[in-house]
């Protein structure tokens, strides 16, 4: 299903000038992962002290997808992939998604704990796609509520916030319609990895 994250290959065009600068410096991949799971847990304490710094979710999302690609160029064009940063990368996007949104469920007039069903649910989703790989299949990032999906999401409720707009019963939709979406997209990678894994099983036994 159709997600944000198949613009990633423009976005690589776009940054492919500067990475090799980076790693002419000396910059590696797992200092950009760490740095941002960083700037999430500094942005989470922000928001959690004053509802002022809302406005600095759609920005940390823009860092964090120009972070992810510069992290992932890193690596593979520049011969710098380890089992650290594989490891670093998938508990980042754990720790980044419950560092931003969980701080949404304390606002006032926010249902709670539909916000946190969603950070169990974002946390299930990575899981499932990383599960994959335990199967002899590959990482698999169906949609529809990608990551980068759930932090534009996040993001115009932010902005939201921002500007005044008070929590209404609409919002709750919202929450459950994410909900809904996360479950589905939990569905579609347990699928795609099921099809994966016996197209491997066919090939095997030929």
């Amino acid at each position: 299903m159709p997600t944000i994250y198949q613009l990633k290959p423009a976005s690589q065009n776009l940054l492919r000038p500067i990475v090799p600068w980076l790693a002419k410096i000396g910059v590696t991949p797992n200092q950009v992962t760490i740095l941002t799971t960083c700037l999430a847990i500094g942005c989470g304490g922000l928001i959690l002290w004053h509802n002022y710094f809302l406005i600095l979710v759609p920005l940390l999302m823009l860092v964090r997808a120009t972070l992810n690609v510069i992290d992932g160029m890193l690596a593979r064009e520049h011969q710098m992939t380890s089992t650290l940063g594989a490891i670093l990368n998938e508990l980042a996007d754990v720790v980044f998604d419950a560092a931003i949104y969980l701080p949404f469920g304390l606002l006032p007039g926010v249902s709670g704990y539909l916000v946190a069903i969603i950070v169990v649910l974002s946390i299930i989703s990575e899981l499932t796609g990383v599960l994959g790989l335990t199967v002899g299949g590959q990482r698999q990032y169906d949609g529809p509520m990608y990551k980068t999906d759930r932090g534009v999401m996040f993001s115009m409720i932010a902005v939201l916030f921002w500007f005044g707009v008070l929590p209404a019963p609409w919002l709750d939709f919202v929450w459950i319609g994410i909900i809904g979406l996360s479950i589905l997209t939990i569905i579609n990678r347990i699928n795609s990895t099921l099809v994966e894994t016996s197209k491997n099983d066919v090939e095997s036994a030929r």
